[in-house]
This record gives C-alpha cells, sequence and structure tokens, in this order.
C-alpha cells in the first residue's frame, strides 16, 4: 500500500476511533456492576416478580413501566442501555398493602429494562422485558 495524504489521514482516524471506543464503559456491564453491587453477589431467582413495560416505545422519553413482586421489600429498575443504569428504587414497608410501582422513564435507545426485587427473606429475584424505543430521550 503506498502511504498517500489520503491513506494517512484514513488510518489515522481509524486509530483515534478504536482507541475512543475502547474507552468507553460497556453500558451492559454498568448494569451488571450496579446489580452486582446491590445483590452483594448473591444468586438472582425468577417468576416472583412482574415488568410490565410496551415492546415499542414510540418516545423514549415517557416509557411506562409497571412493577409487581408480592412479598418485596424493595424493588430497583435498570435500564442496560442508558449512561447511568440505576433509574429508580422503590421501598416498601411492612404496611403497605401492594408491593408494586408504576412510573415513566426515559430510555436512550432500543434496551433491556430489570427489575431486581429485594423479597422479604433477604433473597433477589430478577426480571426484565426488552423495549423497542423509536425516538431516544437520553441525549441529543
Amino acid at each position: 500500500m503506498k502511504l498517500t495524504r489520503r491513506n494517512l489521514l484514513i488510518l489515522s482516524s481509524a486509530g483515534v476511533a478504536a482507541t475512543a471506543m475502547g474507552s468507553l464503559p460497556a453500558f451492559a456491564s454498568l448494569t451488571d456492576d450496579e446489580i452486582a453491587k446491590l445483590t452483594g453477589g448473591a444468586e438472582l431467582g425468577e417468576g416472583a416478580i412482574t415488568i410490565t413495560a410496551p415492546e415499542i416505545a414510540e418516545n423514549g422519553n415517557t416509557v411506562p413501566i409497571e412493577v409487581s413482586a408480592p412479598g418485596a421489600v424493595a424493588i430497583t429498575l435498570f435500564a442496560d442501555g442508558n449512561p447511568v443504569p440505576n433509574v429508580a428504587t422503590f421501598n416498601f414497608g411492612p404496611l403497605a398493602a401492594s408491593r408494586s410501582a408504576s412510573t415513566r422513564i426515559r430510555l436512550a435507545s432500543t434496551q433491556n429494562v430489570v427489575a431486581i426485587a429485594k423479597m422479604e427473606d433477604g433473597s433477589f429475584q430478577k426480571a426484565s422485558a426488552n423495549v423497542k424505543v423509536t425516538i431516544g430521550g437520553c441525549g441529543g
């Protein structure tokens, strides 16, 4: 390959892009790290928590999410494609009539929304839903 100004520009641009991409954190690993921090590395069960989210969200600025986990002390929501994955935490006292919550969250792009419930016995339950976002809500 003959080293011309054009080839040098292409190679240097590719090198800068590769370096920049390597230094960006993977959002999914941020979510995994946050979940591990929340659970203390405990085993995650499935089935005792339900999450309801739209399959397709036309606007990522307001995506309705509902979670329910009978017997939960707290429920935490994560969005694995957002720059800050921890979206919301709902705490329930002993007199809570219902261990459920609903909210609207902001999603940057198509991604998984993960709900982790801490149960009264100290165990953790997990549920997730994939939401396809047509117009992202976390950036310009």
